[in-house]
C-alpha cells in the first residue's frame, strides 16, 4: 500500500502535467500571433511590447491575493478556475476577430484580464504537485516542468509562424482555446487531496489581506528562504538587463543570421538543462547546486562580454540557459520541502510577485544605456 499510494500520485501529475504542457504550447502560439496581428496592424513595436506588459504586470500585481485564495479553496478547481477563465478571453478574441471588431485596446484588455485568471495557476499548480508526488521526485517532477517550458519556448515561435501562415491568426488562436479546453478535461478526471492543517496554516489565518500578507511574513521569518528569493530576484533583474542588450549588442558585430542561431542555441541549452534535471533530479544538498549553477551562469555572463566572439557567446548562451532549468528545479525542490503545504499557495505567490518584479525594473535600467551605447 505505501507504494502504491506514490505511485498514484505520480501518474496523477505526470496527468495534469501533460495537460498544462499541452495548454503552455496553446499560450506561446497566441502570444506570437496577436503580435504579429498588432504589428501587421499598427507597425508600431510600442504597441507591439505593450502585449507582454499587459500579459504580465496583472499577474505580479495580484499575485498575493490569488496565493491566498488558492490557499482557501481546493488546488485542482483553483487551476480550473486559471484555465477556464484564460481560455473564454482567448474565445472572446476569435469571436471579436471572426467579427471583424477586434481593436487592439481590445487585445490589452483582454491579456490583462488573462493575466488575472494566470496568477492563481502557478502557486496552486506548485502546491499540487507537491501534495501529489513523494519528496525524493520532487526534484524530477520539477525538471518535467522546466521541460515543458523549454520545448514551449523552441517550438511555440516556430509552429505559431507556421499555422499563421497556414490557417491566419483566428486559425491559432481557436487552437489555443482547443488547448485551454484540453488542460480543463485532464483536471477534471483528477483528484489532489488537500494539504494537512499546520500550525503555520492556523497561524496565518484570518482575513483575506492578512493572509496575503502572511505570505510575506513566512518567507522573511525564515533567513534561508529570504535569502533564496534574494538570488533569484536578483538573477532576474541581471538576465532582465542582458535580454534587453542581448540582441544589439550581437547585431553591432554579426548577421540577424547569426542572431538567431545564438538564441537557438540558448533555447537548446535550456532544453538539455531540463531534461538533465529530469533524469537526475538535482544535487542532494539543494542549495549547493543552486549556488553552484548560480556560479556557472556568472562565468557566462563574463564570457559573453570577453570579446566579439560567436563561438564564445554561443558557448556562454547554451551553458547559462543550461543552467537555468536545473536551478529552477533544485530552487522549488527547496521551497516546496521547507514550505508547510496549507501555505504554499500564498507563499509561492509572494515569492513569484517579488522574483518577477525584477525584471520589468530591469528593462527600464537597462534601456537607456541600450540606446546609447549600439
Amino acid at each position: 500500500m505505501t507504494q502504491h499510494v506514490p505511485s498514484r500520485g505520480m501518474r496523477v501529475f505526470i496527468l495534469v502535467w501533460f495537460g498544462q504542457f499541452v495548454s503552455l504550447i496553446g499560450s506561446g502560439l497566441i502570444g506570437f500571433a496577436l503580435g504579429v496581428w498588432v504589428y501587421q496592424r499598427t507597425g508600431s513595436v510600442t504597441q507591439f511590447t505593450l502585449i507582454p506588459l499587459f500579459t504580465t504586470l496583472p499577474s505580479i500585481v495580484i499575485s498575493p491575493l490569488a496565493g491566498a485564495l488558492v490557499d482557501r479553496w481546493d488546488r485542482r478547481w483553483a487551476m480550473i478556475l486559471s484555465d477556464s477563465g484564460a481560455g473564454l478571453c482567448t474565445l472572446y478574441i476569435v469571436l471579436l476577430l471572426l467579427s471583424n471588431r477586434l481593436e487592439v485596446w481590445h487585445i490589452y484588455l483582454t491579456m490583462a484580464a488573462s493575466s488575472t485568471f494566470s496568477a492563481f495557476q502557478w502557486p496552486a499548480y506548485s502546491a499540487a504537485t507537491t501534495l501529489l508526488v513523494p519528496k525524493q521526485h520532487l526534484g524530477r517532477a520539477n525538471g518535467m516542468v522546466q521541460f515543458g517550458q523549454a520545448v514551449a519556448r523552441i517550438v511555440s515561435p516556430v509552429l505559431a509562424g507556421v499555422l499563421v501562415a497556414a490557417i491566419q491568426v483566428q486559425g491559432v488562436i481557436l487552437i489555443d482555446v482547443a488547448t485551454f479546453v484540453f488542460a480543463i478535461l485532464t483536471l477534471l478526471l483528477v483528484q489532489v487531496p488537500r494539504p494537512e492543517t499546520t500550525a503555520e496554516g492556523i497561524a496565518g489565518r484570518g482575513s483575506l489581506l492578512r493572509e496575503a500578507a502572511y505570505g510575506w511574513a513566512y518567507v522573511v521569518a525564515r533567513p534561508g528562504l529570504l535569502g533564496l528569493l534574494i538570488i533569484f530576484a536578483a538573477t532576474n533583474f541581471t538576465f532582465g538587463m542582458i535580454s534587453v542588450l542581448f540582441i544589439p549588442m550581437v547585431l553591432s558585430f554579426a548577421s540577424t543570421a547569426v542572431l538567431g542561431t545564438l538564441l537557438s542555441v540558448a533555447g537548446l541549452g535550456m532544453l538539455v538543462g531540463s531534461l538533465a534535471m529530469t533524469a537526475w533530479g538535482g544535487p542532494k544538498r539543494r542549495v549547493y547546486g543552486v549556488l553552484g549553477f548560480e556560479c556557472l551562469i556568472g562565468v557566462c555572463i563574463l564570457l559573453a562580454g570577453v570579446q566579439a566572439s560567436t563561438p564564445l557567446i554561443a558557448a556562454a548562451a547554451f551553458g547559462g540557459f543550461f543552467s537555468f532549468p536545473l536551478i529552477n528545479g533544485a530552487s522549488q525542490t527547496i521551497w516546496q520541502s521547507k514550505t508547510a503545504p496549507d501555505v504554499q499557495g500564498r507563499v509561492f505567490a509572494v515569492r513569484r510577485m517579488i522574483a518577477w518584479s525584477a525584471t520589468p525594473l530591469a528593462y527600464l535600467v537597462a534601456g537607456s544605456p541600450c540606446r546609447q551605447g549600439f
